[in-house]
């Protein structure tokens, strides 16, 4: 089994691939470019303007921080306002997103049609994390004072802050204790 803690203090934002926003990736298998299975990041977004598209991507997108947003999908407008509500959309189709009230904070998945499937989830209380065999599962902190027991590590529990995750594959890397809300995203071969 594997297990990294990612630090949000370690992202570095990054030019969207359409240059109209940054955003931070938090993980992505493999690692590096756009040949991923799956990718997690969180984007900054303080204009209108369009998505980047993704051939033969499936996304997720949950609202972390800010009021929310009108994402036209394909011209299908969709509004985006209930916090913390995961919605998903073809990433391969036109989309723009319109603010309703400022600037919003999205926490977007990403993964290849037909080769991997993502299950997102917004959980607090306590959570044991589990990745499904071949998998793998990403549980992202969305306030200060979440704990991860350490019984799969070294024996030492690992605080998690706001936006720092935890990244395991092939087995549980415990118990995820949350003093708010965490996403967690399981990740599966088709």
């Amino acid at each position: 089994m594997s297990t990294r803690i990612l630090r949000a203090a370690d992202r570095t934002p990054v030019p969207w691939k359409n240059g109209g926003g940054l955003t931070r990736e938090v993980a992505a298998a493999p690692a590096g470019g756009d040949g991923f299975d799956w990718r997690v990041s969180l984007a900054d977004v303080t204009a209108d303007g369009p998505f980047s598209l993704f051939p033969g991507i499936d996304r997720t997108l949950t609202v972390v921080e800010g009021a929310g947003m009108d994402l036209v999908v394909g011209g299908e407008h969709h509004i985006v306002d209930e916090p913390l509500w995961p919605h998903d959309f073809p990433g391969d189709r036109p989309t723009d997103g319109f603010l309703l009230s400022g600037p919003v904070v999205n926490l977007n998945v990403m993964y290849r049609r037909g080769r991997t499937r993502a299950e997102t989830a917004v959980v607090c209380g306590t959570v044991r994390l589990m990745a499904p065999p071949g998998g793998a599962v990403l549980a992202l902190s969305l306030d200060d004072g979440a704990v991860l027991d350490g019984a799969v590590l070294d024996g030492t529990d690992v605080r998690l802050d706001r936006y720092d995750a935890v990244l395991a594959e092939g087995g549980s890397p415990g118990v995820l204790r949350t003093m708010g809300q965490a996403v967690v995203i399981t990740f599966s071969d088709v």
